[in-house]
């Protein structure tokens, strides 16, 4: 995968989000990066299942988790401290291409492989301290096409539900984490692997 990607821009949705910024690029990647890029992804990096603590029981996360970063980029999910790995160059290529199309710049990736789905993530919202007060969160999607779910805190009439293809790349910013939850829900329906990159910027220790 090269990047930036060459030729034009692919295209941009406004995701109208009240209280919030959203963005979505369906074919941020094309097929044929991004496939190879799972590969690559899937096979390359540690992957890890953690626990969390959860009325006194500690339960495995359903999902596997891997985090990279500059040196310093500390961050703490699923109740834990987290060092980072350093950069593979399949990172940096995402993270350039995520740059080249949106304009923010990142200094760590939390990667979630969602093996089938079983695996997912429940309604939270990425506002931990050291991501500052009004985050940048940008989010690629690679494998298999999984729902992605938003519901405003208080005007619960409001809500978004998003297929999100392999290659897509969808990102948030503004207060959106201030007002809004968001989710990858379980599915009964056969699926295949998904991996999920979401990028930010995180304060340095």
């Amino acid at each position: 995968m090269s990047s930036p990607r060459a030729g034009p821009d692919p295209p941009c949705v406004d995701l109208g989000l009240a209280d919030g910024e959203a963005r979505l690029w369906p074919t941020a990647l094309a097929p044929s990066e991004a496939a190879p890029l799972f590969d690559e992804l899937r096979a390359g990096i540690r992957w890890q299942q953690e626990e969390v603590l959860i009325f006194g029981r500690r339960r495995l996360v359903p999902r596997l988790v891997a985090w990279h970063g500059d040196p310093g980029a500390a961050y703490r999910y699923s109740g834990t401290d987290h060092d980072p790995e350093p950069w593979t160059p399949a990172l940096e290529r995402v993270r350039a291409r995520v740059r080249a199309l949106t304009g923010a710049d990142f200094n760590a990736v939390l990667l979630n492989l969602y093996r089938d789905g079983r695996d997912g993530m429940g309604w939270h919202a990425d506002d931990e301290s050291e991501l500052g007060r009004n985050p940048v969160i940008a989010s690629v999607s690679l494998g298999a096409t999984r729902r992605f779910c938003l519901r405003h805190r208080k005007r619960r009439a409001l809500k978004l539900a998003l297929d999100l293809p392999s290659g897509s790349l969808l990102m948030m910013g503004g207060a959106t984490q201030h007002h809004w939850l968001h989710a990858l829900p379980r599915t009964q329906r056969p699926t295949d692997e998904r991996i999920n990159l979401t990028f930010r910027r995180v304060a340095l220790k």
